[in-house]
């Protein structure tokens, strides 16, 4: 995944902007039962040509736990401990990650691009592919008339500065070893500024508030309503879209 965002380092518009239109285009262009390799079987433990699909479970999954890594995604398909071969191995063959890609009922998009405008001029792209080297990696480019801030997960991010020409690293923090290894430590870091919100009787542990959480969902059922109707859909004041 990756995000480009043009911004505007205006102190007095800084937080102070809104989304007003958002588009998108994407499609699952490639998992299909048109596509399925000849002669593939219903799950990749079975399957007669398993050893030439590129996107073989048994390929993207055990393989890791062979090497020693059990932590996501390996985590989210094998619920069962200790995340070992054989355990990983009966979650292919009975769950849901081990079925064949071309035959599965998904209809979540394989690549995607939504674009987002904002009241102040700001312009935000999205952009999510299937097919990539890394597993989930997540990289985010800001980039500002000041300076530029960069980041590849898990980090560090990079800031570089217009007029000196120089880049500053900072290291981003990791989370502790947890069964919310999913999305790069983000569920462990919500949940933990929430129990920390609590114990402290202090809600600003909570760095993003209800309303600002309802819009961002907002805007993703605004992208995928663009997406499906091919039109460019025109954000309220209130964060509701037609």
């Amino acid at each position: 995944m990756s995000s480009w965002v043009a911004v505007d380092d205006n102190p007095s518009m800084e937080y102070s902007s809104s989304c007003v239109r958002v588009s998108s285009f994407g499609s699952l262009m490639h998992f299909g039962l048109e596509n399925k390799p000849a002669g593939a079987g219903s799950r990749c433990v079975d399957c007669q040509v398993e050893n030439t699909c590129p996107f073989s479970a048994k390929k993207i999954y055990l393989e890791r736990v062979k090497q020693g890594l059990t932590d996501f995604p390996v985590s989210a398909v094998c619920p069962q401990e200790p995340v070992d071969v054989e355990n990983l191995t009966e979650a292919l063959r009975t769950g849901p990650y081990g079925r064949c890609v071309y035959e599965c009922d998904n209809d979540v998009v394989s690549n995607q691009v939504v674009n987002f405008q904002f009241d102040g001029g700001q312009t935000v792209s999205f952009d999510m592919v299937g097919f990539t080297q890394e597993v989930c990696e997540r990289q985010t480019r800001i980039s500002g008339t000041k300076g530029e801030l960069r980041w590849s997960s898990p980090g560090p991010v990079y800031v570089f500065d217009f007029l000196t020409q120089t880049s500053t690293e900072h290291p981003c923090a990791a989370a502790p070893p947890n069964k919310m290894r999913e999305m790069h430590g983000g569920d462990y870091f919500l949940m933990d500024a929430f129990v920390k919100a609590v114990e402290n009787g202090d809600r600003s542990c909570v760095l993003t508030e209800p309303q600002e959480t309802l819009q961002s969902h907002q805007l993703v059922f605004a992208a995928e309503q663009a997406r499906l109707q091919d039109r460019v859909i025109t954000i309220n004041p209130d964060g509701s879209h037609n």
